[in-house]
């Protein structure tokens, strides 16, 4: 199973010197990726121009949208800083894609949350569309540049339920979850329901299985620290929620951290993607250190 860093964008005090050290940290390490996500109506930097700076600062690992909310995005817009990215990327970026669940950062855009799973696919037919060469509206010019390779980058779904997972096997090349907990159990089922919608869908392929949660290696108060991000991270879902759900992180020891990426291996993990709640390089070094071991 390969093992993917995020970048800690949703941890507070992210600067240049932090980007730049842990994009040398995550390029030169024993890891398969360097990733971002969206948020809007939060502190951390955008999906795209984080995710870019990155694949300028890399040269080995693939690039990970994990994951653009599709519906907030006009389509013809998005083509073309996605197809700018995997060129600068030599194509190695890999395309997250999902409509999130925060209505916040659609009313702070003005883009309807009703009606956001149909677009989702709506869309998606249309960015393989203008990736393939078509025109951005007829008799009118394609959209460029073209994609590094031809059809453009793989997409990952962020689907979760039966219905997600089964419109998702028409049209992605896996799919990339989470687990909060890191539980094992849940992990599998994700996993397995993936498996089946692709099967039942008639793809020949198995899809890529990618899963992830939150950790945090260091201090003595590595596991209040990690639990006091995860808090206010989820902030957004009230008070009883964030509380409930930040009390599951327990990724905050090499030891708890090697037991879940072994457990999401056995789950049938493809890769699986460690989200730090700190800015703090020593994190990654940590990291490192404990896969080394």
């Amino acid at each position: 199973m390969e093992i993917g860093i995020a970048l800690p964008t949703m941890a507070t005090g992210f600067t240049r010197s932090t980007f730049t050290e842990w994009c040398r940290g995550i390029d030169e390490g024993p890891y398969s990726s360097v990733s971002a996500g969206e948020r809007i109506t939060f502190h951390n930097p955008e999906l795209l121009v984080t995710n870019t700076a990155a694949a300028a600062l890399t040269e080995r690992v693939r690039v990970i949208t994990n994951i653009a909310v599709l519906p907030l995005h006009r389509p013809a817009l998005l083509a073309k800083q996605l197809a700018t990215l995997d060129v600068l990327a030599s194509g190695r970026l890999q395309v997250g894609v999902g409509v999130g669940g925060r209505e916040q950062d659609y009313r702070s855009l003005d883009v309807p949350f009703e009606g956001r799973h149909e677009r989702l696919d709506a869309i998606v037919a249309e960015l393989q569309r203008l990736w393939a060469g078509g025109p951005a509206y007829e008799g009118g010019q394609p959209v460029g540049p073209a994609p590094h390779a031809p059809g453009g980058p793989p997409l990952l779904a962020a689907a979760m339920g039966p219905k997600s997972m089964a419109r998702a096997a028409r049209w992605a090349a896996g799919v990339t979850g989470f687990s909060i907990g890191a539980d094992p159990g849940e992990i599998a089922r994700g996993n397995s329901m993936a498996v089946d919608a692709w099967e039942a869908a008639g793809r020949t392929e198995r899809p890529r299985l990618v899963s992830g949660s939150f950790y945090l290696l260091g201090g003595p108060d590595a596991d209040a620290e990690l639990k006091r991000f995860a808090r206010a991270y989820l902030a957004v879902f009230g008070d009883k929620a964030a509380d409930a759900l930040s009390r599951m992180v327990e990724l905050s020891s090499p030891a708890r951290l090697l037991d879940a990426l072994a457990a999401a291996e056995e789950a049938g993990c493809d890769e699986f993607i460690l989200v730090p709640g700190t800015v703090d390089p020593s994190c990654l070094e940590r990291t490192t250190e404990a896969l080394a071991g």
